[in-house]
């Protein structure tokens, strides 16, 4: 024990022990001042009474004191304490102390003379002194006490000691509990520090025997009387009744309102007749605000509220001469990809489709057109008061293009249109907003073979076009691009002439054929027989080479190729040419002989008439 700590228990005053029973002492000598050598020191010592007499005093002390061994857990009384030190006296021959840091549980509370719980750890230590500890014996009887606590579900106090992850570390009997973050109020906690150094009422909800972990819970306390609070006032509730209450918490959906020991949520439908994107656009966290009934369950504990049923309905002050046809201006709310949503007066919305925003067939997204905020001016389609349904059209406020098509696009005019789709068909174009038509895919081009149209045009791009067709009942124009320029297969049958030969690349070639390039732009086809080269290999793409016309049709625009016959033997050419020349020959001959025939025959119809005359003369 340091000196400080000495004069600090020096000035406790000390309770005088009460001998149990009455102890003669040893008569006091006078003059023992007197000179010592008078003394009879033998006679002293010789003295059997007063030898008997300490004896019995030194019995009489002993059992005046309380009999306690080491090891053993005992009540003390506190009879002193400071900030560093309690003092505990157990009625043994000295008193203990104990470091304050082992009440820190309750150092706010513990007054001397309080009764406390210690563990004897050494009745005579190296120094002579009792040595106790309260938190030994705590420990040693906190396990029981925390199981009695459980079982009987009773309340303890818990003393909050540090903060860690998820929790806080609590102090009961003596045992370290862990006291989750979500188990510590009822509302959310912001300031976990708060709690530390604090002592709170708990309830033990789990124990592990085990590995001897407790969680204790602040909360369930608070949630029990909140119970019994929320089955009083719903008892008390009746749907429509307007009551008022504070805004607790406020989230996407909605907000919850306090009416005095029960919560209640306001669904963000029901904060405003109007739209709402957020409930913090109503309504502001800690606010008093008044709310109507809607609902509740007694069972869940689960109350409806409403705001906006505290106002009539927008529908109802509608204009009533309001009708099919008519205009309105509105501001556009939301937009989604399908359409835009106006609202034309507080808490009446239309709708305006993306397909009524233009004319044009080619629809697109609703934020082609307007942004959230702007001020549009629309006409009404339909409109539904029962369902409170109204959708509205901006289109209708131009002139339908498809009235006066005729007029702006006569058949045989020629107009820049804009590619908007391409299929395997044909390439549709637009000419202006809510007019469009179909070049055919045999319109594209006089001369190329065509596979698809995205070989020669791209969406987006601008495309000359003439008018060839107008069909505006069902809304249907028919465009060319190649009617532009005049056929020049005209001019081409006087070039391509059977037989005659030209130079051509190669563009694609496969097993059945290949597509060749000539002059002017035009192709041809040269059949799989005629691709052999002389040298006995295939003709391949990108190659230059010499071609013979077999066939050339201007009404089906058609022109057969050969490679191959540009080399064949001159023999077979020859033959072809001697076979041909016989055959004339043979053609001219047959008609001669026909010529005599019918020559000597009609002598001889002279010959038979001469005679015929000369029997008549004779007779």
């Amino acid at each position: 024990m340091n000196e400080e700590t000495k004069l600090e228990q020096e000035q406790i005053q000390e309770p005088v022990a009460q001998p149990v029973e009455e102890v003669k002492h040893t008569p006091v000598i006078e003059n023992a001042s007197a000179d010592n050598a008078t003394f009879d020191w033998d006679a002293f010592e010789s003295d059997n009474e007063g030898e008997v007499d300490l004896q019995a005093t030194k019995e009489a002390y002993e059992n005046s004191l309380s009999h306690i061994a080491d090891g053993e857990v005992i009540e003390g009384t506190v009879v002193a304490k400071n900030k560093r030190e309690v003092v505990v006296n157990i009625g043994y021959k000295s008193e203990a102390v104990i470091n304050a840091a082992e009440f820190k549980y309750c150092e706010d509370t513990l007054q001397i003379g309080d009764k406390v719980e210690v563990f004897v750890e050494s009745t005579e230590d190296k120094k002579g002194q009792l040595a106790l500890s309260h938190k030994r014996a705590r420990s040693l009887r906190s396990w029981d006490r925390v199981n009695e606590a459980f079982e009987k579900d009773e309340i303890v106090k818990g003393y909050v000691k540090c903060r860690t992850k998820g929790g806080m570390i609590v102090d009961v009997f003596g045992i370290e509990a862990f006291l989750p973050g979500s188990q510590i109020e009822v509302k959310p906690i912001r300031d976990y520090d708060a709690y530390v150094n604090k002592t709170l009422d708990l309830k033990i909800v789990k124990i592990n025997n085990e590995f001897r972990n407790v969680v204790v819970s602040h909360k369930a306390l608070e949630e029990a009387m909140l119970e019994a609070q929320k089955a009083e006032l719903i008892g008390k509730l009746e749907k429509g009744q307007v009551v008022e209450g504070v805004v607790k918490n406020i989230t996407s959906y909605g907000v919850f309102v306090d009416l005095g020991g029960v919560d209640g949520l306001v669904h963000i439908t029901d904060l405003s007749w109007g739209r709402v994107n957020h409930p913090e656009e109503v309504v502001s966290l800690d606010e008093k605000i008044k709310v109507v009934i809607l609902d509740f369950d007694e069972v869940k504990k689960r109350i409806a509220l409403g705001i906006k049923q505290l106002y009539p309905h927008p529908w109802d002050a509608l204009d009533p001469n309001l009708k099919v046809g008519d205009k309105v201006k509105g501001k556009v709310v939301v937009i989604a990809d399908y359409g835009a949503f106006v609202e034309i007066q507080p808490g009446v919305e239309g709708l305006i489709h993306v397909s009524e925003m233009s004319w044009s067939l080619h629809l697109r997204s609703a934020q082609d057109f307007f942004k959230v905020g702007d001020e549009v001016e629309a006409v009404v389609l339909t409109l539904d008061r029962e369902e409170r349904k109204i959708s509205l059209g901006v289109k209708q406020l131009k002139e339908d293009p498809w009235q006066s098509i005729a007029e702006k696009y006569p058949i045989g005019s020629k107009h820049t249109a804009t590619v908007r789709n391409i299929t395997n068909f044909g390439v549709f174009v637009e000419l202006d907003e809510g007019v469009e038509g179909l070049i055919h895919i045999s319109d594209l081009s006089w001369t190329k073979k065509i596979k698809h149209p995205s070989e020669i045009v791209n969406i987006g791009e601008p495309i000359e076009v003439i008018v060839l067709d107008i069909e505006p009942n069902i809304r249907r124009l028919s465009l060319g691009h190649k009617q532009l320029e005049p056929s020049p297969w005209e001019e081409y049958e006087s070039v391509y002439t059977q037989g005659s030969v030209h130079d051509g690349t190669v563009v694609s070639a496969s097993d059945k054929g290949a597509t060749v390039a000539l002059e002017n732009g035009i192709e041809g086809f040269v059949v799989a027989k005629g691709m052999t080269k002389q040298d006995g290999t295939t003709i391949k793409e990108g190659e230059t080479l010499p071609f013979k016309v077999l066939e050339f049709n201007k009404n089906s625009r058609k022109l057969i190729l050969s490679h191959t016959r540009t080399f064949e033997e001159p023999k077979k050419e020859e033959v072809k040419v001697r076979n041909s020349e016989e055959a004339s020959t043979a053609k001219v001959m047959k008609k001669n002989n026909a010529a005599n025939e019918v020559t000597t025959l009609g002598d001889i119809s002279d010959l038979a008439a001469l005679k015929s005359e000369m029997e008549a003369a004779e007779k």
